[in-house]
């Protein structure tokens, strides 16, 4: 995927998400090739949202576009079940990380760092509403949109355009996003690694369970 400095400006005007400008989604190169768990696990720049315990015998990391369509159904659809059943229960750690496919996408995700500043519950809670109110934000004015959805978490006004103008915030969300298209071999979203398997794709939690109940019985 390639987008020409002229299209990206042109969405940013279009969009009113000017701040963004130093934002350019990434040229990204298809791998089918499975990643190490440590590959997947290592630290990058941003904090890892995370549910479950840390010695969680399973870990699930996805990474997903606030934009996707694919990511906002399977977290209506799936992740509640999966979180119920494996989560909850302390058999799995499920990390959330961003992979922004497009200058909307890199916003919903500033967002959301900025309303939870750090505190993943809260954290998780903001993308939930970002996905099930996405045909909102997406589709219409951006820039306002989001801005309610920050007042109704707390923030003025002035501190969503200031999160949205945090140029070192973006640059950490872009170099996350460049080690998994680097390293982990990301190409599309969303995408899963299950103790450092490769899923791609919307992923039913039958799916899921073919891959995590194995791995428990050997924990």
């Amino acid at each position: 995927m390639i987008i020409t400095r002229r299209t990206f400006t042109l969405a940013l005007s279009m969009t009113g998400l000017a701040a963004l400008a130093g934002f350019s989604p990434l040229h990204l190169i298809s791998s089918a090739m499975a990643q190490s768990a440590a590959d997947v696990a290592k630290p990058v720049s941003l904090p890892d949202m995370a549910l479950g315990p840390e010695k969680a015998p399973v870990t699930i990391t996805e990474f997903a576009s606030m934009t996707c369509p694919h990511c906002a159904a399977f977290n209506a659809e799936v992740f509640p079940k999966l979180k119920a059943e494996y989560i909850d229960t302390g058999k799995v750690r499920y990390i959330f990380r961003e992979f922004p496919l497009d200058v909307k996408a890199a916003a919903g995700s500033m967002l959301a760092r900025c309303i939870a500043k750090g505190d993943a519950n809260k954290y998780f809670a903001v993308t939930d509403l970002l996905f099930r109110s996405q045909s909102d934000w997406v589709m219409k004015n951006t820039t306002e949109t989001l801005t309610r959805i920050g007042k109704q978490a707390g923030l003025s006004a002035q501190e969503v355009e200031s999160c949205l103008k945090d140029q070192s915030l973006l640059d950490k969300i872009a170099a996350d996003q460049k080690y998994a298209s680097d390293v982990l071999k990301v190409d599309s979203t969303p995408t899963f690694f299950i103790n450092g398997e490769k899923v791609k794709g919307e992923t039913s939690l039958e799916e899921f369970e073919k891959k995590i109940n194995p791995l428990l019985k050997g924990s």
